[in-house]
């Protein structure tokens, strides 16, 4: 079996967790407390303007020996620590966002049919499940984890990614448990 013959599930895997992933985002409520107001809002947004599309870091320190300057420990001892991504001005655009989302499952899914193509020749439905549905979970789950150690990202949110990317995971090994055997 050659991987351009699980175009199929590579296909149509990707297409369910694309659904999946928009109603997840869309109507059933537990990203919607992912993210937080500032007290501020009008203020933080009139001192960042101007701030060029990219990631900042506040107090901005790049060498961990510049933590000795007491001038720099004392900003991050009253803090706010933070770790910023700037956007673009402009209401989002959705379009680029969806067909860049849906790439990201064909990829996905081309990385499990490659592995399934290099281990498991005519295996059975539980077997390729078994299989397709880690490979899926690893890609779609563990960036998560490096967000919240490194980058304070709430231990919460990322619970709810690996329950996005469980979800995500049981699709993708159904779909080729059915179609690549």
């Amino acid at each position: 079996m050659s991987i351009f013959e699980l175009w199929l599930p590579i296909v149509v895997s990707s297409g369910l967790v694309w659904i999946a992933s928009a109603l997840i985002w869309t109507v059933l409520p537990w990203h919607k407390s992912d993210f937080s107001k500032v007290i501020d809002e009008e203020g933080a947004r009139a001192g960042l303007k101007g701030l060029a599309p990219g990631q900042y870091m506040l107090p901005y320190c790049i060498d961990p020996k510049e933590i000795e300057n007491p001038e720099l420990r004392k900003k991050f001892e009253e803090g706010p620590v933070v770790y910023l991504t700037a956007m673009p001005n402009g209401v989002p655009q959705m379009g680029g966002r969806v067909a860049k989302s849906f790439v990201y499952n064909l990829v996905v899914g081309t990385l499990c049919a490659y592995l399934l193509t290099r281990t498991m020749m005519m295996a059975d439905y539980l077997s390729v499940f078994q299989l397709t549905g880690t490979v899926a979970f690893a890609a779609y789950g563990f960036a998560y984890i490096q967000e919240s150690i490194w980058f304070g990202r709430p231990w919460s949110t990322t619970g709810k990614s690996f329950l996005d990317a469980l979800i995500y995971s049981l699709l993708t090994g159904g779909v080729f448990g059915w179609l690549a055997i």
